[in-house]
């Protein structure tokens, strides 16, 4: 986590904690630029907070990357705050984006998987800051607050794009919508699909169809291809032109909160074909966190629970986010490096157009000082420490199946010492969640490994920091696996009752 220019500088938790795990391909909110304006004796705040989706914490040169070049968030490294143990309080896309928005446990906001609808009468930041401060308030990318699989338009999400609608939205007074993909089967996806349908129609289908492993590009990379857009019209600028249109429309006075939300890095990997030389795949090593060989790669995942070995050898189907017509076998060492080098062109195009705004907002006089918001009383997260004070003892980040055929529920606490555990709870694989009603009674039948509650995972990271040596079952470190679960659960809070239902697989 990186916050940019910040000077006296608490930030809360519903701002800082979205976050990517160390070596982990998972979600990371790049910074919150918090810039403020002091006219004669008034100071108003002007918020920027910009996320980024699956990108990675070492993606950036601000914290050891040495491919992608970063200088715009490199920038706000050194002149402002990282937090290098920020972690998810969810991984994937639609809790941890309610997160954000309700500054709320995942157990409170009830949004536990994909597929689950933010409730309409949840708590919004946004709305909070413009009913009580008079913001100006903007969401300008990515929302996913509501499933994207809506081909009814069932979603006030979806329903509003296929309107035009641009308009009040969860307390964000405008919301322009873009993700991963223009079109899906012909149709027009989000306010960006329809943009470019109406304004460049010959690009609407060049994107790399989404949870589709179909190869593409040069070396047959699932999910990715070669795409023939310009990147003035690609969905990264396209965002940072739709934000740099909101702050035009605004008086030179007004206070304001603007959520820049980029879709990218999250596959498909498919950055504009002409930016592709900035990082020539076949250059790549193989990144540190791989283990070499497949002899070394099945021995670490021995070590691990089951669902681990069998997806890798292909026995198991991970139907939880990935394509469901991928299998890890045919993953090649160059698939590998065309990934991680499509993935570095798109945190290259991420920060250039981060810089491209936030030399607009110096163009209007607005980035002449810093600071941070009060939270009110609905969230629950607390100030994050500005140094390592000991005050901050753990994180919690919670995962659960959207298909009940895997029913699948993960609980782990990270302790600053370095200890990352992770508890595999019951499996509740067969038992309805509510896809089963848009699905089908198919989605019940077990996907063929259950967990009981015993297993799970436990790391050193300080000593293991790729999570090769799973210390679960070692006799030697029962003590701190018992020491770590009751810690976990003695801060949980309360789960919602009753949950929310799965309305949709994502």
């Amino acid at each position: 986590m990186v916050g940019a220019r910040l000077s006296h500088a608490r930030p809360s938790r519903h701002v800082t904690e979205r976050v990517a795990r160390p070596h982990r391909a998972v979600r990371l909110a790049i910074a919150a630029a918090l810039i403020s304006v002091r006219e004669g004796l008034t100071m108003g705040r002007k918020i920027l907070f910009i996320t980024t989706d699956q990108q990675r914490y070492d993606a950036l040169g601000c914290n050891g990357g040495r491919i992608a070049r970063t200088p715009v968030v490199d920038g706000w490294a050194r002149d402002g705050i990282v937090y290098r143990r920020a972690y998810n309080q969810n991984t994937v896309c639609m809790p941890a984006r309610a997160t954000m928005l309700t500054g709320q446990y995942v157990r409170t906001h009830g949004v536990y998987a994909n597929g689950v609808a933010l409730p309409v009468d949840a708590p919004s930041v946004a709305a909070h800051l413009a009913e009580r401060a008079g913001y100006r308030t903007a969401l300008l990318g990515k929302a996913h607050f509501e499933p994207n699989f809506d081909p009814q338009g069932k979603f006030e999400e979806n329903a509003r794009a296929r309107r035009g609608d641009t308009g009040a939205w969860r307390g964000f007074e405008r919301s322009i919508q873009a993700t991963h993909i223009a079109a899906f089967g012909g149709r027009p996806v989000s306010h960006y699909g329809r943009w470019l349908k109406q304004h460049h129609p010959e690009h609407l289908e060049s994107f790399a169809p989404l949870l589709d492993a179909h190869g593409g590009g040069d070396s047959g990379a699932p999910e990715t291809k070669n795409n023939p857009i310009p990147r003035q019209w690609y969905h990264t600028d396209w965002v940072a032109d739709r934000t740099i249109e909101f702050l035009d429309s605004l008086a030179a006075d007004d206070d304001w909160f603007v959520w820049m939300s980029f879709p990218d890095p999250h596959h498909p990997w498919d950055p504009p074909a002409e930016e592709l030389q900035r990082i020539p795949w076949r250059d790549l090593d193989l990144p540190p966190g791989h283990p070499g060989s497949d002899e070394r790669v099945r021995a670490i995942l021995a070590g691990k629970p089951a669902h681990w070995l069998a997806y890798y050898e292909g026995r198991w189907q991970n139907a939880e986010g990935g394509p469901p017509n991928f299998r890890v076998p045919r993953l090649t060492h160059d698939n590998v490096r065309e990934i991680n080098a499509k993935v570095h062109v798109m945190n290259e195009l991420i920060d250039e157009a981060c810089g491209r705004v936030m030399r607009h907002v110096a163009a209007r006089g607005w980035d002449a000082d810093t600071d941070v918001i009060a939270p009110p009383a609905w969230m629950q997260g607390a100030p994050l420490p500005t140094s390592d004070d000991g005050t901050r003892e753990r994180v919690l980040c919670e995962w659960d199946s959207q298909m009940p055929s895997h029913g699948m529920h993960l609980r782990s606490v990270y302790h600053r010492d370095g200890w990352l555990l992770t508890r595999y709870e019951p499996s509740t694989d067969g038992r309805p969640n509510g896809l089963e009603r848009l699905l089908g009674n198919m989605v019940l039948t077990p996907c063929g490994i259950h967990y009981d509650g015993s297993e799970g995972e436990l790391y050193n990271l300080k000593e293991d920091p790729h999570q090769w040596r799973n210390l679960w079952d070692d006799p030697g470190h029962r003590s701190i696996r018992s020491d770590l679960i009751a810690d976990l659960y003695d801060h949980l809070p309360a789960e919602r009752d009753p949950r929310l239902p799965v309305d949709a697989p994502a």
